[in-house]
């Protein structure tokens, strides 16, 4: 069985003998399956009158518990964008009803940002879609070989994660 990316290698190898093109096997299908996930998850998403965005920023208010608020700066942190754009974002996810601004009973000048129940309820149902549009895509693998790559993608991951904490 031969995919996209065989043929690519393929190519180049003949091509640039003198290169070695081996990462191409593991980051041209990364890649690949990278563009195919993200398509499946905007498909979940505008079933659900969601953008990418506002899931991000309503994922991130639903996954901190009751009562599902945060304060901007932990929003910044938990979708890593910048501070304009998180307020443009509070902004846009409260005038669809989806997020509140509450007074900072710590903080006299600052604001928490809350989920309401209706951005509960679309958060939760867009979140069960998007799991099982997930599952769909690896059901190929059998349990075993899904936790293996897991964990290859965890190794390769993580020095990228120790780079961005600090941002």
């Amino acid at each position: 069985m031969q995919d996209e990316v065989d043929r690519l290698v393929e190519a180049w190898n003949t091509e640039r003998p003198d290169l070695d093109v081996r990462p191409l096997q593991v980051l041209s299908r990364v890649s690949r399956l990278a563009r195919h996930l993200d398509r499946a998850r905007r498909a979940v998403f505008a079933d659900h009158d969601l953008e990418s965005w506002e899931f991000d920023v309503l994922t991130a208010l639903r996954r901190a518990g009751s009562p599902y608020q945060l304060s901007p700066g932990r929003l910044l942190r938990a979708t890593l964008v910048t501070s304009g754009t998180m307020t443009n974002r509070i902004d846009r996810l409260a005038a669809a009803g989806l997020v509140e601004r509450h007074p900072d009973p710590q903080d006299k000048r600052g604001v928490l940002v809350r989920l309401t129940d209706a951005g509960r309820t679309r958060v939760d149902a867009a979140f069960a879609d998007l799991l099982e549009r997930e599952q769909a895509i690896l059901e190929s693998l059998p349990p075993g070989q899904r936790e293996l790559l897991a964990d290859l993608l965890r190794t390769l991951l993580i020095p990228f994660d120790k780079t961005t904490e600090g941002h």
